[in-house]
């Protein structure tokens, strides 16, 4: 039989320069890490959501100035374009106010029947063209009487009119669409005064002998 030492125990074998906290089972490493995986995890997890939410609010932040400057852009385009018209309008308009007394004095040819020849030709071509970029002449005799279109260079009465009339179109008036150019020159004729009592005087003594006359008591 073989005596035992007392004193010593046995113990497991731990390789040569190992402490003895390597001596502990290999299980115990494997459990603990085990445990932190969940760990970790979670905190990766949550590295990328706050990640997300950066990118996607960053997304936002260059979509909203997308959209701003496509909206300054736009808002751009039509001033421009507003402004390119007006600049057009305005060279037009000087133009054709330029043009202005050649046809009045095609009007007061045509008028006095000089309007004939080769003259008459070139002043149908150059009131075609006035016509073609836009001028349009206005004013006419019996017309009623309105400030913004009509300038009174003349001024009488007439006991045949009920409102300040146009009788007589010294000037013809010039517009480029709802832009007036130049105010038809007028002479204007107003009712005479009394002229109203008068006719209504005359209307009512129509009215009576239509009736009969007035009723005897």
């Amino acid at each position: 039989m073989t005596e035992e030492t007392p004193g010593f125990e046995e113990k497991p074998d731990v390789p040569s320069g190992a402490t003895p906290e390597d001596a502990e089972p290999k299980a115990d490493s494997a459990a603990a890490a085990e445990e932190s995986a969940p760990a970790g995890d979670t905190n990766q997890t949550a590295a990328l959501v706050a990640q997300l939410d950066q990118a996607r609010k960053a997304l936002d932040e260059r979509t909203a100035d997308l959209q701003r400057l496509q909206a300054e852009f736009q808002n751009y385009r039509r001033r421009v374009e507003r402004d390119r018209i007006a600049v057009k309008e305005i060279a037009v308009a000087n133009l054709l106010t330029e043009l202005l007394p050649v046809l009045d004095d095609i009007g007061r040819a045509r008028e006095h029947g000089e309007l004939v020849g080769g003259f008459k030709s070139v002043a149908e071509s150059l009131e075609t063209v006035a016509a073609k970029m836009g001028l349009q002449q206005f004013g006419k005799e019996g017309e009623p009487f309105d400030p913004t279109i009509h300038e009174a260079l003349m001024h009488s009465y007439a006991p045949d009119v009920t409102e300040t009339t146009c009788v007589a179109i010294l000037q013809p008036g010039y517009r480029i669409g709802e832009r007036t150019i130049r105010p038809a020159r007028v002479a204007v004729a107003e009712p005479q005064p009394g002229a109203q009592a008068v006719k209504a005087d005359e209307a009512e003594a129509g009215d009576d002998k239509e009736s009969g006359g007035p009723d005897e008591g």
